[in-house]
């Protein structure tokens, strides 16, 4: 059973993957410095809870890696480890907040974490990349509506999901 449990996990991180893609390129509100506003963030989070620390990484890194190759692929290994980093830290936090008590706001909480990896993670990079920690100030509050939209959107699709004979039947409605 574990090695079918493993192999479900690889597919449906793969789909995750493909998810975060779409959702990423989907809905795509420009930002000032030529980014945009999209809604990857949710399944990055999703991916993160349902998947763990490794499969939630690689499904919100690579689907958004991905999405970054089609249209801005200067960010693409940077948006790989700020994903993948945001997956892990929302799973991670998740899991601390479960273990110390039963709060009842213990996803919303790893999200807010999660989505300041990503707010944080992009401001360091854009900061070296157009070399103006200044001028890179003017995306935070773009991000920041990003962030709050996957939380709201990512909070939805996960008691979706954790609803569902799939989730419990692979344990990832825990």
């Amino acid at each position: 059973m574990k090695a079918k449990n493993n192999l479900f996990k690889l597919v449906f991180s793969a789909l995750m993957a493909a998810f975060v893609c779409v959702a990423t390129l989907v809905i795509r509100i420009p930002s000032p410095l030529g980014g945009y506003i999209n809604l990857g963030d949710c399944i990055v989070l999703v991916s993160g809870w349902l998947l763990g620390p490794v499969y939630g990484f690689l499904a919100g890194g690579i689907g958004s890696a991905i999405a970054d190759l089609i249209g801005y692929p200067a960010y693409a290994v940077a948006t790989f480890f700020i994903k993948g980093l945001q997956a892990l830290v929302a799973y991670f936090v998740l899991r601390l907040i479960k273990k110390t008590s039963v709060s009842k706001a213990a996803y919303l909480i790893s999200g807010v974490a999660a989505q300041l990896v990503m707010v944080g993670g992009y401001y360091v990079f854009e900061g070296f990349y157009y070399n103006s920690f200044v001028s890179v100030l003017a995306n935070i509050p773009f991000n920041l509506i990003q962030s709050a939209v996957g939380i709201l959107v990512g909070l939805i699709v996960n008691k979706a999901i954790s609803k569902t004979r799939i989730a419990k039947k692979f344990g990832f409605d825990k």
